[in-house]
């Protein structure tokens, strides 16, 4: 695409903005970004640094200068389509696009895209790992570098995670493979509605952005019904179903193409613990034996692969109890894969901070079997409290703090702490990340 002396507008001084305005500048773009937000002083040296490449910057709202006659917008993740600026820029007839969308539009190295509303990061960060060993894969998207830092690199395969949020504004990215994890209600507000959320991720799998390989749960209903109208070639997994599926059977996972079976790596050597991460294990191995890699090689990639951090990720030891973070599980859903993982051990779950206000049922009903004491934290706590006992699980603990709601569990005893908050973080961090940080800091001052 041609870009030289063209007006680009970049919505959101964020990680992706910024990685799209660096690229369109040195394409010739007149570049201007513009953010909503205040100016943080923790921000001047990345503002410095855009400005310095010419990049023009404003922050506290989005001026008329910023926004006139401009080419088209790229958007960064989190502005919902409703939004005043979205609106404003409807109205004048700028296009707006995602930095995926940007990226692919100016490469022809090949992508493979991971959404769904869990599992995405794990899948994305242990398929680029098996496609290490032979090519040169990089971890893209809403995990690792934005796609747009890539593009003048020589590599073989974006292995790209895509949220709902990018998908929605990426109208003609076709992945070479795309991958469907799982589907469950979230980002609801922003959507719309679950079926708003649903179609801005089944745009990659159908139409005019048909992939050459179609991916997909066939645990998950919505999905598997999805997958009979789904272009390309179609696979499934978590599931022995047709020829073309990756499955576990007898205490291994198997992969089948044009049925063939083989087998790939039995469950005890594998380092991912529960069904869920079963399920991103049989994704990785499709994707991965998609593109030629040996199976031997893909076992010994599984065995050596780390879980990325804050992914029910077991870090320490005190005595005889066992640490796991799970500080990603930001809705109830996700944080039942982990509760789910844990069979016949004594587990303190430790839950809660700002609420989705999702329904807790199941959640609730996951906790009666798996664990044994619950410690609420966080803005959320009266509401998990009154649910839990209202579906007859009355072990629970209130704590002010992280901190506290450690020493309690440690004081319990258990077999295993498990952090799956099934809430935002935003009431006492700023982000999933701090929260976990948090957690496993205060954990390892309590061994050394």
């Amino acid at each position: 695409m041609e870009y030289k002396n063209k007006k680009v507008l970049v919505l959101g001084f964020s990680k992706s903005g910024i990685s799209a305005a660096k690229f369109l500048v040195s394409q010739g773009a007149d570049v201007y970004i513009t953010e909503s937000k205040e100016e943080k002083v923790e921000d001047r040296k990345k503002i410095d640094d855009v400005i310095s490449l010419g990049v023009n910057v404003e922050f506290g709202g989005h001026s008329e200068e910023f926004i006139s006659n401009s080419e088209f917008a790229v958007t960064s993740p989190g502005i919902p389509p409703k939004s005043e600026i979205m609106k404003r820029l409807k109205e004048k007839n700028i296009r707006v696009i995602s930095e995926i969308e940007l990226a692919y539009l100016n490469t022809k190295k090949p992508f493979i895209a991971i959404t769904g509303t869990n599992g995405k990061t794990t899948t994305t960060a242990l398929i680029a790992h098996i496609l290490s060993t032979k090519y040169n894969a990089i971890p893209c998207g809403n995990y690792g570098k934005p796609p747009c830092d890539l593009l003048n690199d020589d590599i073989d395969y974006f292995v790209c995670e895509c949220s709902s949020f990018q998908l929605e504004y990426s109208p003609s990215f076709t992945p070479k493979t795309s991958i469907f994890t799982n589907l469950t209600p979230d980002h609801i507000d922003w959507h719309g509605g679950i079926e708003n959320y649903f179609e801005a991720k089944a745009k990659i799998f159908r139409g005019s952005q048909s992939p050459k390989y179609s991916v997909l749960n066939a645990k998950d209903e919505k999905l598997f019904e999805f997958s009979k109208s789904c272009g390309g070639k179609v696979f499934l997994f978590d599931g022995e179903i047709g020829d073309n599926c990756s499955y576990i059977k007898n205490d291994a996972i198997y992969f089948k193409q044009d049925g063939k079976e083989e087998l790939i790596i039995t469950l005890d050597d594998c380092p991912l613990i529960g069904n869920h991460n079963y399920q991103n294990v049989m994704c990785s191995i499709i994707a991965s034996k998609l593109e030629d890699i040996p199976t031997e090689t893909i076992r010994k990639a599984i065995m050596s692969f780390k879980v990325p951090e804050h992914r029910l990720e077991k870090f320490a030891q005190l005595r005889n109890i066992v640490f796991y973070n799970d500080s990603k599980a930001t809705n109830p859903e996700a944080s039942l894969v982990a509760i789910n993982s844990f069979n016949n051990c004594d587990v303190t779950l430790i839950a809660g901070g700002r609420d989705k206000n999702t329904d807790l049922t199941e959640f609730c009903e996951a906790i009666k079997k798996h664990i044994n004491t619950v410690i609420l934290i966080g803005e959320a706590a009266d509401r998990f409290d009154e649910n839990l006992k209202k579906n007859g699980f009355n072990n629970v603990i209130r704590e002010d703090s992280m901190q506290s709601a450690i020493d309690k569990s440690i004081e319990l005893n258990p077999d295993v702490v498990l952090l799956s908050p099934a809430c935002a973080s935003f009431d006492m961090f700023t982000g999933y990340e701090e929260r976990g940080k948090v957690f496993k800091e205060y954990v390892l001052s309590k061994i050394s």
